[in-house]
């Protein structure tokens, strides 16, 4: 049956192909993206370049910024879309402003007894409520590996928990989802983190200590880990991971495991 959302998403793939140079490129810095199928690699090349249509990139002064550069970004933006339908999961949304650095943004807080709290905050990304998702483009190409760092899949992880309103740790659940087993997983696990930081060394705490600051950043952390390092994730909160897995519809970790076990060496170098 004709579509005229698929021919036009077919209009601009054939506009806009890519070149399998600059898409080999993209898949030697991602190592995220490894032990993907061809399949999902077809799906993540094609919605890379539908996202890169559908955003608009504003690269600050400082920012060179190549259409390898461009499909980095958006190959990471997509992966955690990959199984989750055709359904507008980043609306709300059209820019993504990039900086040269790290950028100071105003920081403005209500503590409980009603006074506020101004200052300056240092940041490499920021999300907005109906506005931009700001990058400093340092940390996107830092982004990618292993490593348990993606400020590409922090920063949008905010933008899916916003399509409920104001991010506070919970995106739309799919219907197959218990809203009481995600709820307690993750209270379970947040204060967890909390307690640790209150009574051990922050250096040593399992996960990322920023995840501590509310159950929005805990959200987008968790949603780091669960791409790009799933292992330490599965160690500290396993019933967190289980969550991401149903929601996020992947598990990075056997994908991860698949490749420690049939590449000599993956395991040393990731």
């Amino acid at each position: 049956m004709w579509s005229l959302s698929e021919w036009r998403r077919q209009r601009i793939l054939a506009q806009h192909p890519v070149a399998p140079d600059a898409w080999h490129e993209v898949r030697q810095h991602l190592s995220i993206l490894d032990g993907l199928d061809d399949k999902q690699d077809t799906w993540l090349r094609e919605h890379s370049v539908l996202f890169l249509q559908d955003k608009h990139l504003t690269p600050m002064p400082g920012v060179e910024l190549t259409e390898v550069g461009r499909l980095l970004l958006a190959a990471q933006a997509q992966l955690p879309l990959l199984n989750l339908g055709e359904l507008d999961w980043y609306q709300g949304f059209h820019e993504i402003v990039l900086y040269p650095d790290d950028f100071v943004s105003p920081q403005r807080h209500r503590d409980a007894s009603g006074v506020e709290h101004e200052w300056e905050g240092h940041h490499s990304g920021e999300a907005w409520e109906h506005g931009p998702v700001v990058l400093a483009w340092p940390g996107v190409l830092s982004s990618g590996g292993w490593e348990g760092y993606n400020l590409v899949i922090h920063e949008l992880a905010h933008k899916l928990d916003m399509l409920n309103g104001a991010a506070n740790g919970m995106p739309p659940l799919h219907s197959s989802m218990n809203v009481s087993d995600w709820s307690h997983a993750m209270q379970a696990a947040y204060d967890h983190l909390n307690h640790y930081l209150d009574h051990h060394n922050p250096d040593h705490a399992p996960i990322d200590p920023y995840a501590a600051e509310n159950p929005a950043e805990f959200f987008a952390v968790i949603s780091e880990y669960f791409f790009s390092a799933p292992d330490l994730l599965h160690q500290a909160y396993p019933r967190v991971y289980q969550q991401l897995s149903l929601f996020y519809r992947q598990d990075p970790l056997t994908r991860l495991q698949m490749l420690q076990r049939e590449h000599v060496g993956y395991r040393a170098q990731h």
